[in-house]
């Protein structure tokens, strides 16, 4: 199993047990699903749905719906304006080029030229988003995008992959 951690809080974020789709080679979203869960319930990635359990209509006492990639990584809800989040990633993208430059990466020319695409495709929707960071709630770590797919009902996280760090457990 690959679990990915954020290369600069060093916190956990997301692991190949959730389907990972890439987008453009430069940007990384799993689809979310909404999960109960009882007190002292461990999540290992598991569809109960898919097993022949997970009623999320009924949620009986003790029990509360959550959203699975959430809940995984302990992530935390976090708030942004616009002006807000453009001061932030401009200060994510320049600490993600460092790290590609120092560790001789060849993606970091195309890391340059898709950034700026991908930042004013987010700002042109940035209404749609959610924002999320990691546990250790370090300012300075990716601030994950939570979304909803074209049917309003799927929830997807958006992830940089020249942030994330990948390692066999």
């Amino acid at each position: 199993m690959l679990l990915f951690t954020d290369i600069i809080s060093g916190d956990e974020v997301l692991s190949d047990a959730y389907k990972i789709v890439e987008v453009d080679d430069f940007l990384m979203e799993v689809d979310c699903q909404m999960i109960k869960i009882k007190e002292g319930d461990v999540d290992i990635g598991a569809n109960a749905s898919a097993e022949g359990g997970g009623d999320e209509d009924g949620v009986e006492e003790g029990e509360q719906i959550v959203n699975n990639v959430i809940y995984s990584f302990r992530l935390q809800a976090s708030g942004f304006d616009k002006k807000g989040y453009m001061t932030y990633i401009k200060g994510y993208m320049k600490a993600v080029k460092e790290h590609l430059t120092s560790i001789n990466s060849p993606r970091l020319a195309d890391f340059e030229s898709k950034a700026k695409v991908a930042v004013k495709k987010i700002l042109e929707n940035f209404g749609d988003y959610e924002f999320y960071v990691s546990e250790g709630m370090n300012p300075d770590g990716m601030v994950l995008l939570l979304n909803y797919r074209e049917d309003g009902t799927t929830p997807y996280f958006t992830y940089w992959k020249d942030g994330l760090k990948s390692q066999k457990v």
